[in-house]
């Protein structure tokens, strides 16, 4: 018993030691980041590069990833070392085990206030009607939300069949019971119909209700007030009735946010050097600041290098906070 304990303390002190030589090592050649097939994730994953090559001297390659292919490599065979924007709620279980067995580190959160869904209305009609606050709330007011084919009803416009968001406000419809409301649910039938249908509505300063997300380009072109729901989360409801299209008798149930978290290979964790894991802990922007890229980078047709350089030229005071005094000398250099 007594070698046992010796033997666990000796390995415990062996693994520090090792751990400390890693981290002097400083060893941030190589790295790999997953850029994932949306617009936040590529910005992000491009600003991530340009930082860690200008501001600590790292050799970085982005390669092309997807929210659960790209964290289960990570977990299983190590590849690649970092997710910028990994949606971790996605995938809770190849999170938690790869944690568990230390192959994975969650340094910092990469969205500040967490991904946001849920039904949102146009800030000039939040502004013009205070009292709408809740779905309900809303709901309670067809007239303000005209459906575009049949103005005598409201309208809840959806996302396209596929999206788990779509098959949430489909239940949500039900649960509201937003039918006997004088509402009708809107197939909106791809994304660009639903972002056309949010366009729509502020050019002519109209009312619209539905489904949407953050981050968006369309949030930061088109401000929104995302909807309080009418009663706590309850997971067990959520995942037997909410999230799930047969389920005939949902309930309301709170749409909370979605963790968001740089996610990192245990070993990139303990070579990369401890200034590099700092960044990448501190590295954390709000929905409002992405919002904001987002919009101009679509507005400009442009790419995540392109945003990344943007962001870093214009929003200092936000990235200064990430990084060392003297990283962001040579970041501002390189720029």
């Amino acid at each position: 018993m007594h070698r046992f304990v010796k033997s666990t303390c000796l390995a415990i002190a062996m693994t520090s030691v090792a751990s400390i030589a890693a981290y002097a090592a400083d060893d941030c050649s190589d790295v790999t980041i997953a850029a994932m097939n949306w617009q936040s994730a590529e910005v992000l994953a491009s600003l991530d590069k340009f930082i860690l090559e200008n501001g600590y001297g790292c050799t970085v390659s982005v390669i092309s990833g997807d929210t659960v292919p790209t964290l289960t490599s990570m977990a299983e065979r190590g590849q690649p070392d970092i997710a910028p924007e990994g949606w971790v709620d996605l995938v809770p279980e190849v999170i938690n085990r790869g944690l568990s067995e230390k192959k994975l580190v969650a340094p910092g959160v990469a969205l500040s206030d967490g991904a946001q869904q849920g039904w949102w209305i146009p800030k000039y009609v939040a502004d013009a009607h205070p009292d709408i606050k809740t779905i309900a709330d809303a709901l309670k007011h067809p007239e303000l939300f005209p459906n575009p084919e049949d103005s005598s009803k409201g309208a809840v416009f959806n996302g396209p069949q596929g999206w788990g968001g779509t098959v949430v406000t489909t239940q949500f419809f039900k649960a509201y019971d937003a039918a006997n409301k004088n509402f009708d649910l809107i197939d909106t039938g791809s994304a660009a119909g639903l972002d056309g249908s949010i366009a729509r509505a502020y050019e002519n300063k109209q009312g619209w209700l539905g489904y949407y997300w953050a981050p968006t380009a369309i949030l930061g072109r088109y401000p929104m007030v995302k909807l309080n729901i009418d009663a706590p989360h309850d997971a067990d409801e959520w995942k037997r009735c909410n999230s799930n299209a047969d389920c005939p008798d949902p309930k309301i149930n709170d749409w909370i946010a979605d963790k968001v978290e740089t996610v990192v290979t245990t070993k990139f964790s303990e070579r990369a050097g401890e200034p590099v894991m700092t960044y990448l802990g501190n590295r954390s922007w709000s929905n409002a600041t992405v919002n904001e890229l987002l919009s101009w980078m679509t507005d400009n047709q442009a790419n995540g290098d392109d945003g990344a350089k943007h962001f870093l030229e214009n929003k200092k005071d936000v990235w200064s906070k990430w990084v060392s005094p003297e990283a962001a000398e040579k970041i501002e250099a390189a720029l």
